[in-house]
């Protein structure tokens, strides 16, 4: 399949009710913004062998493409408005690979209410690699921010910890396989009515994509302070309770593993209240983890208070 045969029979469909995208017919969209607005922008890549498995579902990975980059936007407190796709794989695009993709890639596209834009399609030697650019809007100097934690605030974390890196390890075949892990490693689910609703409360904002390790200290770093997080108040599905009660040694997986794309924020304890009507009018489950201080990094303290040690503590781009 040639790429305007890509853009003309498969992708055009998916940006017909979007006036921007002009159709695919143009090298670029065009979108307005009202004045009191402010876009929002990211690209998130996907590679084959290093962000899915060889032989995995195109469907899925364009599923996944969408979620991780619209988590970027729910952590900033956006609105999403489209997307912009780049599609490179090897040699002739494969038709079917490509009709999956595209499949995928339109079935989360009218789940989240969005367009494709624009973008690109290329073959090359060897290996896919697949980037989105998702934009969104905030209203105009209220973006949530990851440096905006301060000393007093309470650490709040979304959904459950650790469930996509187990996942992961159960395609790999180091675990024996449960499909609500899996699940969540392939979809993810991007919390954006929580981050729109708690744009107001929170101090800062990051998704978990990393690690929470690691995304803990990009927040602590860029704030310049420390977070401390009590391993106890974690919030874990069923599946992984009944993992750690027999395997304690996966702790470490499911603090730095990455890829669950749950907000972590910083929140002044005066929002608490107004944090939980957020969270319960966005129908997404929030626990209380830890606190943030003066000084500097991560702590991540055990069940009797022992502060923890990570070599590697996420994932390493």
């Amino acid at each position: 399949m040639r790429e305007f045969d890509l853009i003309g029979r498969l992708l055009r469909p998916l940006a017909r009710q979007a006036k921007e995208s002009l159709g695919l017919e143009d090298d670029a969209a065009v979108l307005a913004v009202a004045p009191d607005r402010e876009l929002v922008a990211t690209l998130d890549m996907m590679a084959a062998g290093r962000h899915y498995l060889d032989g995995d579902d195109p469907a899925l990975v364009a599923r996944k493409l969408v979620r991780v980059n619209l988590s970027d936007l729910a952590a900033m407190g956006a609105t999403a408005r489209g997307i912009l796709l780049g599609y490179a794989a090897r040699g002739d695009l494969d038709e079917d690979a490509a009709r999956r993709f595209v499949e995928g890639l339109g079935r989360d596209l009218e789940h989240f209410s969005l367009a494709l834009l624009g973008g690109d399609t290329i073959s090359q030697a060897r290996g896919e690699v697949f980037s989105l650019t998702a934009l969104g809007e905030v209203p105009k100097g209220e973006a949530l921010r990851r440096c905006g934690a301060r000393a007093g605030d309470l650490l709040y974390l979304s959904g459950t910890l650790g469930d996509a890196p187990l996942g992961l390890a159960a395609l790999k075949g180091e675990l024996a396989r449960r499909e609500a892990w899996i699940e969540r490693f392939y979809l993810p689910s991007p919390r954006l009515s929580l981050g729109q609703r708690v744009r107001p409360i929170a101090h800062a904002a990051i998704d978990v994509s990393d690690g929470l390790v690691a995304d803990a200290g990009h927040m602590a770093r860029t704030s310049g302070v420390r977070l401390v997080i009590d391993r106890a108040r974690l919030p874990l599905s069923a599946d992984t309770c009944r993992l750690l009660a027999e395997q304690p040694e996966w702790w470490t997986r499911v603090l730095t593993g990455g890829d669950d794309y749950e907000l972590l924020l910083a929140v002044p304890p005066e929002g608490r209240d107004d944090l939980m009507r957020a969270a319960q009018a966005a129908r997404t489950p929030l626990a209380w983890i830890g606190r943030v201080e003066a000084g500097e990094g991560v702590t991540v303290r055990d069940e009797a208070g022992r502060a923890l040690s990570f070599a590697h503590p996420g994932f390493v781009h």
